[in-house]
């Protein structure tokens, strides 16, 4: 019987640990901010785009350039995440598994250099950010906007 209880807490264990459970929390200081440093903040950087708003008035300027708006901080990210851009990050870096045309977003490419790469860092985009939804505000619901980690 105590083998039998020892095997049963194994693989409960195992179990928890294989799902996430007691993975580390993914937060933008320590996983988040490098992979964007590496990959995205030399289009989204400080010294690459302007902020939102001025994007927007010059937008086909920019888009010319190759650049996108700024998103190198914190605050930039929440910003195109939960509000009031909600949903704007995964709309981009989504690789287009589960949408209606299967298409992924026009970010998709730039989270690394092989298939394998991108899966990996999407994976962990989709992990801070938690519900990873495609919804628009103020199409999202107040319990989708509640599943949305995003730890600093």
């Amino acid at each position: 019987m105590k083998r039998m209880h020892w095997l049963f807490s194994t693989a409960l264990a195992i179990g928890l640990c294989a799902s996430g459970v007691w993975a580390e929390e993914v937060t933008y200081r320590t996983h988040i901010k490098p992979v964007f440093d590496a990959k995205c903040a030399g289009c989204h950087g400080k010294d690459a785009a302007p902020e939102y708003y001025a994007f927007k008035e010059e937008k086909e300027k920019w888009l010319s350039k190759g650049q996108g708006m700024r998103m190198d901080t914190y605050s930039h990210l929440v910003y195109y995440t939960a509000w009031p851009d909600t949903g704007a990050l995964m709309r981009r870096l989504n690789d287009g598994k589960g949408t209606k045309d299967g298409k992924p977003g026009n970010m998709y490419q730039h989270l690394g250099a092989t298939e394998e790469e991108r899966q990996k860092n999407l994976a962990l985009f989709k992990a801070w950010v938690g519900n990873w939804t495609l919804v628009k505000w103020p199409e999202i619901t107040k319990e989708d906007m509640n599943g949305i980690k995003v730890k600093y």
